[in-house]
């Protein structure tokens, strides 16, 4: 017998929470693929495939960098022409209306931003910075852009897969002749300003988002497998305190156990009429 998805499609009881204020986003890939951005772990998961690349290979070899960037130069592009989609102007909205008190993301592609949400902590980074290993100075992507395409004039590859953290899929041969840049300042390793698997998130970061959760009526978890450590412990600690905990996500999760509320629906449809919901003529 196969096992069925998890959860309800009923939005009613989610939204009743919501409306009472105070609920903190915590938002994965997959509320991005709605805007094109493939996620890691759904039925089209990039690590099905793919291994990302980690702060170790990144760190040890130029080889392992050159990889990195001739992919990630191809890949930005996709990410940095993404827009955000009804999901991610949904979280907007209910921030704007006073329902959310935080909003955290996994993601490292801004559209949350894009949309309107203020506040914002990137659990992971965003791909939209570079930050010099050596000396720490921070730097937009579109100068680093500039910078790689002046470097590699004739580089072209077809692109066969674009991931969630900007990394494309390309031949080795499309790669080994692909020039690196040195940051502008003092010559150091260049990266993204994100965290690669493998790397810890800045503990300042960890602590913001440990207090948002400490002071939240409710946690609300938005297209997040929460397989890895660094969401799962706020949905853990969450309940660990009493706080609901509730997750909108197709697929199954590491923290479905914990959740008081488990909606299983694409993103858009979902927060769309979570808005409606909570914004209606019943909660004016």
């Amino acid at each position: 017998m196969l096992a069925l998805e998890p959860g309800s499609t009923d939005i009613g009881p989610v939204a009743q929470t919501v409306a009472a204020g105070g609920v903190v986003v915590l938002s994965g890939a997959g509320i991005s693929t709605e805007s094109g951005i493939p996620d890691y772990r759904g039925e089209s998961g990039s690590l099905r495939t793919h291994t990302p690349m980690t702060y170790g290979d990144f760190v040890a070899s130029e080889s392992g960098r050159q990889r990195y960037w001739a992919r990630s130069h191809l890949g930005w592009r996709t990410i940095a022409r993404a827009a955000p989609n009804d999901g991610h102007r949904a979280v907007a909205a209910l921030q704007a209306r006073g329902f959310l008190s935080g909003v955290i993301t996994q993601n490292v592609d801004g559209l949350h931003q894009a949309a309107g949400a203020r506040d914002v902590i990137e659990l992971h980074g965003n791909l939209d910075r570079v930050i010099c290993l050596n000396c720490g100075t921070t730097s937009a992507r579109e100068a680093l852009d500039r910078r790689l395409k002046d470097a590699n004039p004739d580089f072209e590859a077809e692109v066969t897969r674009i991931n969630p953290d900007g990394d494309a899929e390309l031949p080795a041969e499309a790669v080994s002749t692909f020039q690196l840049v040195d940051c502008t300042t003092c010559g150091g390793i260049l990266k993204p300003d994100v965290v690669f698997f493998g790397e810890n998130v800045p503990r300042p970061r960890v602590e913001r988002c440990y207090n948002l959760i400490d002071n939240a009526n409710a946690v609300l978890v938005l297209g997040s497998s929460l397989t890895v450590m660094s969401g799962f412990r706020f949905v853990r600690h969450a309940a660990k305190a009493g706080t609901p905990v509730l997750i909108i996500n197709q697929g199954l999760t590491r923290g479905d156990p914990y959740a008081t509320q488990r909606v299983n629906l694409p993103l858009g449809r979902a927060l769309t009429e979570l808005l409606e919901e909570t914004t209606g003529p019943g909660h004016a």
